[in-house]
């Protein structure tokens, strides 16, 4: 995602390719979800917190974060080994993953607040296989940001084998694109109707109410690179943003459909703002504010993974401690930030070179 351009030995660097525009978006998409998460979903997993001044209810940021996942899996699988593509995207993904989920398991093991549940080893190893999406009521999140992650490392093995087919390139792709929409909005009654828990083992699992968000990254790759008409691109987006509003569709106790059109309509904004990011030029930030949005984008990860369960827990503490909810939003930002920064600093880039490293390593061997 932070490809930088090649430089001469002994030149001038040259001029990253980089756009602010993406930091600023990825940026906006990852305090979104940490605003959702400490004003809203707080209260719904813990409602003896105090209610919020201020308040976010909206599941806007994560799906865009998607989206923008596969803007740039379609950005950069063509550059290079698609092997090394691949493990790269797995290399960066993983570590951080499996750090946080042992950060986050040690503080619910020792610092947890009275009465909360304790969790053991079971729940840590189900944690990292990552097998709540597939038995979400046998396996407990430890916690819930990270629904993505699977999602994710799931989209970027489908678009390599894809890739090596006939199907990932020319106009078979758009046949990909239009099933991976088309598929499950034929599928939405039967997932809300009460469907078989093994047909709705296998939907959830992989992410198939989903996948328009994945379509929807790439048609923005295709259209800003040419590679997709601006009708083709209008009619297909237009489709995915349908169907993000089928998957906000939920049934009540009550056996009636309630949709959720606040967070739809955000993230029909989204996309929006992403396609003009894509397509247009990159934006004129003030230098300072481009320094900060840069440096958030890259520790955005590690934020995202470490801020929930972590906030949640300091947000009970200030609460019995009488601290305002609006002082706690922003301790859970803040505490969110660092323990991000310090998960990208301490595991994700090290992991990473070292895993590209012995990659790089072996490939030569091979070769050789």
């Amino acid at each position: 995602m932070h490809e930088l351009t090649a430089t001469r030995a002994g030149a001038a660097p040259l001029r990253s390719t980089r756009k602010v525009s993406w930091d600023a978006v990825r940026t906006g998409c990852v305090v979104l979800v940490m605003i959702y998460h400490a004003t809203h979903m707080s209260r719904v997993t813990h409602p003896e917190l105090s209610p919020r001044t201020l308040f976010f209810p909206y599941q806007v940021g994560a799906s865009l974060l998607l989206v923008i996942s596969a803007y740039f899996a379609a950005a950069t699988i063509g550059r290079g080994s698609l092997r090394r593509y691949w493990w790269k995207r797995m290399a960066r993904l993983l570590p951080p993953f499996v750090g946080s989920v042992l950060l986050i398991w040690l503080v619910l093991r020792f610092l947890r607040p009275p009465g909360w549940v304790e969790p053991n080893g079971r729940d840590l190893v189900g944690h990292l296989l990552m097998l709540w999406n597939w038995k979400p009521t046998v396996y407990a999140f430890l916690d819930g940001s990270h629904w993505t992650v699977p999602l994710q490392l799931l989209g970027f093995t489908f678009a390599a084998v894809l890739y090596a087919t006939k199907l990932g390139h020319g106009n078979k792709i758009l046949w990909v694109l239009w099933t991976a929409v088309l598929l499950p909005l034929a599928q939405w009654h039967i997932r809300t109707s009460g469907a078989p828990e093994t047909y709705r083992m296998l939907v959830d699992g992989f992410g198939v109410h989903r996948w328009h968000l994945f379509v929807a990254g790439v048609a923005i790759w295709m259209a800003s690179t040419g590679r997709l008409s601006r009708g083709h691109f209008a009619l297909l987006l237009a489709s995915c943003m349908f169907a993000q509003a089928m998957h906000n569709y939920i049934r009540l106790p009550d056996g009636q459909l309630d949709c959720d059109w606040g967070s739809t309509l955000g993230v029909w904004a989204g996309l929006l703002v992403l396609t003009l990011v894509a397509c247009g030029p990159d934006w004129k930030l003030p230098p300072t504010l481009a320094r900060g949005v840069t440096w958030f984008a890259g520790i955005s990860y590690g934020v995202f993974l470490s801020h929930q369960t972590i906030g949640y827990v300091l947000l009970h503490y200030l609460d019995t401690n009488g601290v305002p909810p609006l002082l706690q939003t922003l301790a859970m930002l803040a505490t969110g930030t660092a323990v991000g920064w310090a998960l990208t600093r301490a595991v994700e880039r090290p992991a990473h070179d070292f895993l590209m490293r012995f990659y790089d390593r072996t490939a030569a061997r091979q070769s050789g």
